[in-house]
């Protein structure tokens, strides 16, 4: 998740990740849009997703079954990758974090990745967005010294936007 304008009803499925945080936040707060609207450090399973008027007990109980059919895992973020306008940490291992959109994905095929943007989806916790190189230099070189971050991931949240602002409206847990 990236970028300033968001829609209302935006809906985002976030694997939070809270013990990158006294990493990456200060960081993330002064290059990434997404953290000064609300958004946590997270490896995004899936954003877009559903418009949240979509959002029903039904959606909420499938959500609830298809994400808890995954198991709780540890990661690991050892090291810094890039993409043409933003860097991000990069999970260890990166498979159940794929599984966990490949699964949503499989019961909801009308809510592509990104919107269908990208033909692969790399899981990642982005740190900085849409700045000059040198400051992806910058700041992965005081990342360096700071990694690694691990992390257990026990649960994926369901994140809204009021078209400012993204608010957790519930949390699915991973039971396996």
């Amino acid at each position: 998740m990236a970028g300033g304008a968001y829609r209302v009803g935006e809906t985002a499925l976030l694997a939070v990740v809270e013990e990158a945080e006294p990493v990456v936040g200060r960081w993330r707060r002064r290059f990434d849009a997404s953290a000064s609207a609300g958004v946590p450090a997270h490896v995004t399973v899936l954003v877009p997703f559903l418009d949240s008027g979509r959002i029903d007990a039904g959606v909420i109980g499938e959500l609830r079954a298809v994400i808890g059919g995954h198991r709780p895992f540890s990661v690991r973020f050892d090291g810094c990758g890039r993409f043409p306008d933003a860097l991000y940490l990069a999970p260890t291992p990166e498979q159940p974090f794929r599984a966990l959109t490949e699964a949503v994905v499989a019961r909801w095929p009308e809510a592509p990745p990104y919107g269908g943007q990208f033909t692969e989806v790399v899981p990642h916790l982005t740190v900085a967005h849409g700045q000059q190189e040198q400051v992806f230099d910058e700041v992965e070189g005081e990342l360096a010294g700071r990694l690694p971050v691990t992390a257990e991931v026990a649960a994926v949240g369901l994140f809204v936007s009021d078209g400012e602002r993204w608010h957790q409206r519930g949390e699915f847990p991973l039971l396996g």
